[in-house]
């Protein structure tokens, strides 16, 4: 009011710029989660933005216009629309981050097993590594605050090379974006990971960490134009520049994942990421996973600690090599699967789909494998039979909308999900 006071008293002071008011800007799409569609539907819901007015809607166009708008107006309802790409670099390339003397050429010479041996890496070309990954860090992290929805207009709303950060915060939707290639620039060499050593990446596309009543909706997660595939090989290890596509981490809960498109990746979701972040996982990490597709995964689709996640009418669609595994058994979690189907090629079990990390119950109802009802309990069991798993995870979900049968899911799903389909 003291605003429209204020403009009001400057157009009377000066005779011939009072005009007519412009029309009002028109209501955003509420984008509201429906009741009972999953965890993040619990304990009053997820509105996100809803309810923004006139002066915090944007329309971006960039990365450094989505930053700012998401800093506007601290915590008041906002609803940001993306058009076409946001470059998450800013235009910049990987170069343009190294600090420090970093190479990549040097930090191979510097710590090549041959020479090295196993001890961790560290030492100047480590330390400019790790300066030149935080100046990268800075540019490709987005942060987004309470009460937002961030929503694609059209099918070419894209976020490319970024990573979004929904960190410490509630009540936020994110629909209809594609997530392409959030890659690591200066990847870091363990050579205690595995038996050969690894190289280990940061950044993933999108990361709830600490943040409740989440919605994440019709979008599409690819490494896109950087696929491993076509990464080089250094100490006879992978180059993995990516990490995951979506993790729900660090006392994380009530999130509704639905109808999204998880496409050619190794690492893709993970709920919970640690086995000693009890303290603040136990309790939480609340997921609901729905009609979602998972196209040529390798792994973590999802792997879960702790959570009571609900996954049901989800599709895979498993490539004919690389494949691990779909569902990950971790420390005291509880994963109901129900009602999902699996496109398995020749040579690929279905008692690869359940992978036991940790010793936790299970319950599998209902799913569907190359269009036959399949125990994929069962089937772990009989594969492993030094190494089973326990049914029964001990809770019954009951926030479902829908619950499609199983034979119609994969065209369902394959149809629908994704960020191009989002009515």
């Amino acid at each position: 009011m003291r605003k429209f006071r204020t403009a009001l008293a400057a157009a009377v002071l000066a005779p011939g710029l009072l005009a007519a008011a412009p029309a009002p800007a028109a209501a955003p799409r509420a984008h509201v989660l429906p009741a009972n569609d999953g965890w993040a539907s619990a304990d009053g819901g997820t509105t996100g933005g809803a309810g923004a007015d006139a002066a915090h809607t944007y329309t971006v166009a960039t990365w450094d216009e989505f930053k700012k708008a998401l800093k506007d107006g601290g915590d008041a309802p906002k609803v940001i629309r993306v058009r076409g790409t946001l470059d998450g670099l800013g235009g910049k390339s990987c170069e343009d981050f190294a600090t420090g003397g970093y190479t990549l050429d040097a930090y191979l010479a510097a710590y090549d097993p041959k020479t090295w041996g196993t001890a961790q890496p560290s030492g100047p070309q480590e330390e400019a590594r790790a300066a030149s990954a935080e100046a990268q860090g800075k540019q490709i992290k987005a942060y987004v605050p309470a009460n937002t929805t961030i929503v694609g207009l059209g099918r070419g709303a894209r976020v490319l090379g970024g990573s979004l950060q929904i960190k410490d915060t509630d009540n936020v939707v994110v629909r209809g974006l594609t997530f392409e290639d959030a890659f690591d620039c200066f990847p870091q060499w363990d050579p205690t990971d595995g038996d050969g050593g690894a190289w280990n990446s940061e950044y993933d596309n999108l990361v709830v960490y600490g943040s409740t009543h989440v919605w994440i909706d019709h979008n599409t997660f690819t490494d896109g134009r950087r696929p491993d595939s076509e990464q080089p090989f250094y100490y006879g290890q992978l180059f993995q520049q990516h990490d995951g596509e979506l993790d729900v981490v660090r006392g994380a809960d009530l999130v509704t994942v639905s109808w999204n498109a998880f496409t050619d990746h190794d690492k893709t979701l993970m709920i919970g990421n640690s086995d000693s972040a009890g303290a603040t996982d136990r309790g939480k990490l609340r997921v609901t996973l729905h009609h979602n597709l998972f196209r040529n995964i390798v792994e973590r689709a999802p792997r879960v600690r702790f959570g009571q996640v609900d996954a049901y009418n989800n599709h895979f669609v498993v490539a004919t090599q690389g494949y691990a595994y779909s569902f990950g058994i971790g420390l005291e979690s509880q994963l109901v699967a129900e009602k999902n189907t699996f496109a398995l090629p020749g040579g690929v079990s279905a008692a690869q789909i359940l992978k036991k990390w940790k010793d936790a119950p299970v319950t599998t109802k209902d799913n569907y494998v190359n269009d036959a009802r399949t125990d994929l309990l069962a089937a772990h069991n009989t594969a492993n039979p030094g190494n089973p798993l326990r049914g029964d995870a001990g809770w019954t979900p009951v926030l479902r909308t829908r619950v499609d049968h199983p034979r119609v899911v994969p065209t369902l799903v394959t149809g629908r999900a994704g960020a191009r389909h989002l009515r």
